[in-house]
């Protein structure tokens, strides 16, 4: 492979440059448009061999030269690209598929229901997207090709923005905006009228030149724009980290309150913990709260019965044991924030209150016993009551719950026809022998084990009851009664230190982009020559990144007075369009 620059095509036609000694920036070759000789284009730089001349041969890439190859590949924005499409990508399972970080119980019944796909999906940590070696491997890359991409890209718009405007190209008229006139004011005199003519609008304005080619004033203004785009990047980023800062050091935990329970910010208080990886539990804030009340309201009328049109809990809390005691009203999106975490509402449902006694008399359990909801629509829920300490044997039950009890249509089974606990009802069915809380292994809350082998069904032990009625066991061995009927809430407690740097990283995402497309460059160039008669002749040529903007003919119609004419008759439009043999006259 030769070392010598393609010149190939060359010849049709020149290529521009800037003016010699001027430093070089990004995109200057086609923005200046300097004419240039072929030869000179074509010229070997100095330092460079030809294989004719007898140079070395090229050599392979070697290490250092593989590894800058990688990191030129790492860090290209197409890599950027398709890295964020397979973040995306990856997350779909992840909203798909049931995590075990959110819901275990929903991982364990897809385990049930496909036992050959799911250990297979498993194994590819589809239940734990986002703690997955794989995502965090495009994570981390994703980081790494945006930040190299984009830091190097601020360095150098920052050298840019500190650099002097362009060099006047040696032929206006060929730029995409041009224009050309006679005015009676000296040659200084209409570059200082142009100098502050830009200033006024906010150009960053440089001038140059000399008496044989005319001298000239350059404008530049615009760097908002790639402002915008880069800070648009740099957001990103931003927000990148701040998720990564989440997911370290946040963590997140559910707990399920029923009215009158409270809860104090700790380990053992939680029904499920997630903390991030270099969380530390010792640094869980002590604050504590309580469920006071629980209350749905539901549209009663029309297509939309039973329909939730809000949810209201109210809870007392307190930020440390011995602050003063304060309430919240938590609704759904308005959560209580409280010890640098925020409580938010997820769910809702029913804790029947049940009495049991054994054999003896003795209560063997008396409290709330959260219940599932086994359809979303009317809330009909069910559950299982534990007496351990029953007496002579350990007594269980099995109840199914409806809030609103009626009969079916066609009369022969109990559905609930409404949300709301307006008729209460709950049928029992009753177990007795080893629950097997005994043995340490641990159980769900909401199933019982070892049916038909430990713990025996209760031989007509079955009753529908509503609230105040008692069902006594047929053989004797004890009682249960149903004291009514609670509601539960199941609570978030999240605290996600990188919270603010990601709202704050997203707001500025958001202004970049709109800097961004709003704002746009243009460079402006004026040249003032002595012209025939003792005129002056004045160049007007302009350069917009993208499609031209009206701001060339407002800084033309006000560099040009009432009484200056176009040179020689003609003129050329902002467009571009100007009559070809006036171009090449004044080449």
């Amino acid at each position: 492979m030769s070392d010598t620059p393609n010149t190939a095509g060359a010849a049709s036609g020149t290529v521009r440059t800037r003016t010699e000694g001027e430093a070089r920036t990004e995109g200057e070759q086609d923005e200046t448009l300097q004419d240039e000789t072929l030869e000179a284009a074509a010229a070997t730089p100095e330092g460079l061999t030809t294989p004719d001349d007898g140079g070395p041969a090229p050599k392979g890439l070697g290490v250092i030269g593989w590894l800058r190859w990688s990191w030129r590949q790492l860090t290209s924005m197409r890599t950027a690209l398709v890295l964020l499409f397979l973040v995306a990508l990856g997350a779909v399972p992840g909203s798909i598929l049931p995590q075990r970080g959110q819901s275990p119980e929903r991982v364990a019944d897809y385990f049930e229901q496909h036992k050959t796909l799911a250990p297979w999906l498993d194994r590819f940590s589809l239940f734990d997207v986002f703690a997955a070696p794989w995502f965090a491997a495009i994570y981390i890359l994703l980081f790494v090709s945006l930040a190299g991409c984009v830091l190097p890209r601020a360095v150098q718009h920052y050298r840019a923005m500190r650099s002097r405007p362009p060099a006047a190209p040696r032929n206006l008229l060929r730029l995409p905006q041009s224009a050309t006139y006679e005015t009676d004011a000296s040659p200084d005199e209409a570059l200082a009228q142009a100098r502050a003519l830009l200033r006024r609008r906010r150009f960053r304005v440089d001038e140059g030149g000399g008496p044989e080619a005319g001298r000239w004033v350059a404008a530049e203004k615009g760097y908002l724009g790639e402002t915008g785009n880069l800070v648009f990047h740099l957001a990103l980023l931003g927000l990148l980290f701040a998720l990564g800062i989440g997911n370290a050091f946040g963590y997140r935990g559910n707990v399920l309150l029923t009215e009158g329970k409270s809860f104090a910010n700790s380990l053992a208080q939680y029904d499920q913990f997630t903390p991030g990886r270099q969380f530390d539990s010792s640094e869980l804030a002590p604050f504590s709260f309580q469920l006071d009340s629980f209350t749905a309201t539901y549209e009663t009328q029309g297509a939309r019965r039973g329909q939730a049109t809000d949810y209201l809990a109210k809870v007392r809390y307190r930020e440390t044991p011995t602050s003063p005691e304060k309430t919240h009203d938590l609704r759904v999106n308005h959560p209580l924030k409280v010890g640098g975490a925020k409580v938010y509402l997820l769910n809702h449902g029913y804790s029947p209150v049940f009495t049991v006694r054994d054999a003896k008399g003795n209560i063997a359990y008396q409290d709330a016993v959260p219940f599932l909801p086994m359809e979303q629509r009317n809330y009909t829920s069910e559950g299982v009551i534990k007496a351990p300490d029953a007496e002579p044997e350990q007594l269980a039950f099995y109840a199914i719950l409806w809030p609103s009890a009626a009969s079916s249509e066609d009369g022969k089974q109990i559905v609930s026809a409404f949300p709301a606990a307006l008729r209460p009802v709950v049928t029992i069915t009753a177990f007795k022998g080893d629950i097997g809380l005994d043995s340490g292994n641990p159980q769900s809350v909401y199933r019982l084990e070892g049916i038909g082998k430990t713990l025996q069904p209760v031989k007509d032990g079955q009753k529908l009851l509503e609230p105040g009625q008692t069902f006594k066991l047929p053989d004797g061995s004890g009682s249960i009664t149903f004291e009514g009927v609670r509601e539960w809430a199941s609570l978030s407690v999240n605290h996600d230190p990188g919270r603010m740097p990601a709202l704050v990283a997203a707001v500025l995402a958001v202004l970049g982009l709109v800097a961004s497309f709003m704002v746009r460059r243009r460079r402006v160039w004026v040249r003032a020559r002595p012209g025939d008669g003792g005129r002056t002749v004045v160049e007007v040529g302009g350069l917009t990144l993208g499609h031209p903007t009206s701001e060339f003919d407002d800084i033309v119609t006000a560099l040009r007075g009432a009484g200056d004419a176009p040179a020689d008759g003609r003129d050329k439009d902002a467009s571009g369009g100007a009559d070809a043999s006036a171009t090449e006259a004044k080449e």
